[in-house]
C-alpha cells in the first residue's frame, strides 16, 4: 500500500529485506526512494516508519491482515537447486546433493496437506475409510484391549475443516490433525 506521506526529502520511503533489487527496480521505473532495510515484520512499518514495503509473499495474507495490497509484482520466482560440475561429477557430494534434494522434495511434497489420526470402532471402520482421503491407503492399526481401530493418513489441508465433522458423524472418536513438515515417497 502506498501512502501519501513521504520522507522528509520527499523520497518515497520503502522497507524491505530486498534493498539492492528494490533500488533497481524502482530507479528503473523513475521512482525516486529512500529505500531502508527491515529485518522481519516489514508489513508492520507502514505507515509510521514507511510509506510501502516491498515483500516475499506467497498468498498475500499477512498482508492483508497488516491493512495492506499488493500494488505491484517485482518479481515472479521459483527454487532451484544448483551445482557446481566438477562438485556433482564426485560420487561422495553427488550423494550428499541427492540427500538434500530429498529434504527439500519432502518438505515441498508436505505443503498444503496434514496428518490426521482417529480411532474407531470396528463396527464403523467400513464407514470412516469411505469417508478418508489418503496419499495411498490409510493406515489401520488394532487399538489394544478395546476391540475398535486406530487410523490414520495424509490428507490436503484444504479439506480437514470437512472432513473431521464427516468423520465424527461416521462414529471417529479421539480426531487429530497434525501439521506435517516433510512427506518422502
Amino acid at each position: 500500500m502506498v501512502s501519501a506521506a513521504t520522507g522528509t526529502d520527499g523520497a518515497l520511503r520503502v522497507s524491505t529485506e530486498y534493498p539492492e533489487l528494490t533500488r533497481r527496480y524502482l530507479a528503473d521505473h523513475g521512482v525516486r526512494a529512500s529505500v531502508s532495510v527491515s529485518y522481519g515484520a516489514t508489513e508492520a512499518k507502514v505507515p509510521d516508519i514507511a510509506d510501502c514495503v516491498v515483500e516475499i509473499t506467497e498468498t498475500g495474507r499477512a498482508l492483508r491482515a497488516a491493512g495492506l495490497k499488493v500494488v505491484e509484482t517485482l518479481l515472479v520466482s521459483h527454487t532451484e537447486l544448483i551445482a557446481n560440475p566438477t562438485a556433482a561429477a564426485d560420487p561422495a557430494k553427488r550423494h550428499a546433493m541427492q540427500q538434500l534434494f530429498t529434504l527439500l522434495q519432502g518438505a515441498l511434497e508436505a505443503r498444503g496437506k496434514v496428518l490426521v489420526k482417529l480411532n474407531v470402532a470396528a463396527d464403523q471402520l467400513a464407514g470412516v475409510i469411505e469417508v478418508l482421503p489418503s496419499l495411498r491407503s490409510p493406515t489401520v492399526s488394532e487399538l489394544f484391549g478395546e476391540g475398535g481401530f486406530a487410523v490414520e493418513t495424509v490428507v490436503p489441508k484444504s479439506e480437514i475443516n470437512v472432513l473431521i465433522p464427516a468423520l465424527r458423524d461416521r462414529g471417529a472418536t479421539d480426531i487429530i490433525e497434525l501439521a506435517l513438515s516433510k512427506i518422502v515417497h
